[in-house]
């Protein structure tokens, strides 16, 4: 406990089991371009979890379509996305361990959501879960998460090597070090580590307490 003066999470992945959601939510946007479209758009957005689902479907449609979307078609793209994945994120399991987690540690260390998720839409999915409480600040996109991060260390007084993040994707790991926080990633066993070597990793959140 004497370790750390804050904790900050990302929150698909992390706390909810979500990220396949954002996954198959894209699959669906770019399904009618063809199956070598829609593998090019899923490598990018895996590429880059935690990021900006605008930035992604800006590139993906320039860089892979070659098509240049404007800012109201852009919008479009960007709110048939948000009603694919929105509900079914209230909806989805608690990653194990996060809600006992939370309850342990909402009056011992302050906590934060930061997301690649947009704001609005990441606080109405909070508040639908039943989540606020437990944290003293919920912050997606945009900004970026380093600059998030750099304000959130200001504003608590914290130093940031006093500071953990939990998160999910090499956005997350990049973030974290960028910043001078201490970092662990969660990999769902199984699956490949996205993280370097020699970075800690856990398959849940259920033993998340003994890494403090």
């Amino acid at each position: 406990m004497n370790r750390f003066d804050a904790i900050l999470f990302d929150f698909n992945g992390v706390l909810a089991e979500s990220a396949d959601i954002k996954t198959r939510a894209f699959m669906s946007i770019y399904n009618s371009y063809g199956p070598t479209v829609v593998n090019a758009v899923i490598a990018h957005h895996k590429d880059n979890e935690g990021i900006s689902r605008v930035d992604k479907i800006r590139h993906c449609h320039h860089e892979i379509l070659g098509i240049a979307l404007d800012p109201e078609a852009l919008d479009d793209v960007a709110q048939r996305y948000s009603e694919m994945v929105e509900d079914a994120v209230v909806a989805a399991d608690w990653v194990p361990g996060a809600r006992d987690f939370l309850d342990s540690f909402r009056d011992r260390l302050p906590m934060s959501i930061i997301s690649g998720t947009p704001q609005e839409e990441l606080r109405r999915i909070t508040a639908k879960r039943g989540m606020d409480h437990y944290f003293v600040s919920v912050r997606g996109s945009p900004p970026r998460k380093e600059p998030i991060i750099d304000e959130l260390v200001s504003a608590g007084g914290w130093s940031a090597d006093r500071v953990l993040f939990v998160g999910d994707a090499m956005t997350d790991y990049r973030a974290a070090h960028t910043t001078g926080l201490h970092f662990i990633g969660r990999v769902v066993t199984g699956r490949p580590s996205p993280f370097p070597d020699g970075t800690p990793t856990i398959p849940d959140l259920i033993h998340l307490a003994d890494c403090l």
